[in-house]
């Protein structure tokens, strides 16, 4: 598994170079975590499982192409609004295989292995390949990153915002649009670097925190950001101390360990999904007010809570808009 990943991120790095204004030449190959693919032609018609992999197409142009999606966090990024309304949502969490093959699509993007991978609880990769449907998986998802059933996966080194930008560009490659990817791209790393810069200006001393996004119950313990997944990127980007170190990409820490932590900052994800109880951003913050253990935190008392898109914690396009609404946050903290 450890060797496909890294063949998979170093064969993405590799499609990334390629010249941002050559049209693709197919038939196009290539290693998408682990597995070999061919495309004999842009795709006519595909279909999202997983809202970064539907945004990332929206971004691209290609709105029409998208037949169904599936897996959506929170509402459609504003300017894709009446895309979106016109496009048929097969799942708000997790579709069947059969409504998927249903639409007869001549590709499936995927944002989560756990969705469509090895163990996939949608279906294999396989599955798909014998009623001859190729997949894509979302590259940053399989990025020496280790994913099983059930599990958001076990990273083995830092999240890098390449993962995702090798994502774009694949993408814009198989749909022959490599000059909406190559733009696209340049306008992430653009805002990435503003955003690093107005928070480095803050010389942070040694300011923590800790990223809440979900619990399967308000009083168990809940689902936090681990050190290496987008979250913890973006802590050490800003110059933040994650508190967390599991190389989970979402652990449960007992809201005990978090207090003795007690983080500078806590950031909540803020989220339509309704699958767990915590999934409401006004219960979190319900719940860091009155809980004795929880309200003790200097960042609670202090109001030093910020409030982020949930979609935006897990690798997307969002991430960039994430690290900007979190310089913006610092610069209102006295944390030095």
């Amino acid at each position: 598994m450890q060797t496909d990943t890294l063949t998979a991120a170093i064969l993405s790095v590799a499609a990334f170079a390629l010249p941002a204004h050559a049209d693709t030449a197919y038939p196009l190959e290539l290693n998408n975590c682990g597995v070999d693919l061919t495309f004999e032609k842009a795709p006519e018609s595909v279909v999202s499982v997983g809202q970064a992999a539907t945004e990332i197409l929206y971004s691209l142009g290609l709105g029409s192409k998208v037949a169904g999606t599936a897996v959506w966090f929170t509402s459609v990024l504003p300017e894709f609004a009446n895309l979106n309304a016109g496009v048929v949502r097969l799942a708000d969490n997790d579709p069947s295989f059969e409504t998927v093959v249903a639409k007869r699509p001549e590709m499936v993007t995927v944002q989560y292995e756990w969705h469509i991978g090895p163990q996939g609880i949608v279906a294999t990769r396989e599955q798909f390949t014998d009623v001859g449907i190729p997949t894509y998986v979302l590259p940053a998802d399989c990025w020496q990153k280790a994913n099983t059933t059930g599990s958001d996966g076990t990273r083995s080194a830092l999240f890098e915002m390449e993962s995702v930008h090798a994502g774009v560009t694949e993408l814009s490659q198989i749909f022959n649009v490599p000059e909406k990817g190559a733009a696209l791209v340049a306008d992430l790393k653009a805002r990435e670097a503003a955003a690093i810069e107005k928070s480095t200006a803050l010389d942070l001393a040694d300011a923590s925190a800790v990223f809440w996004f979900s619990s399967a119950e308000m009083d168990i313990d809940p689902y936090v950001a681990g050190a290496k997944g987008a979250p913890g990127y973006m802590m050490q980007k800003l110059g933040l101390r994650n508190v967390v170190q599991s190389d989970e990409e979402w652990p449960t820490v007992s809201w005990e360990s978090i207090a003795r932590a007690n983080p500078s900052i806590i950031v909540l994800a803020r989220m339509e999904r309704r699958r767990f109880p915590a999934d409401d951003v006004v219960k979190k913050l319900e719940f860091l007010k009155s809980d004795p253990v929880a309200s003790q935190m200097d960042a609670v008392k202090n109001d030093r809570i910020v409030i982020i898109d949930g979609h935006s914690m897990d690798p997307s396009i969002r991430n960039v808009d994430a690290l900007e609404a979190l310089a913006e946050a610092l610069q209102a903290f006295d944390l030095k």
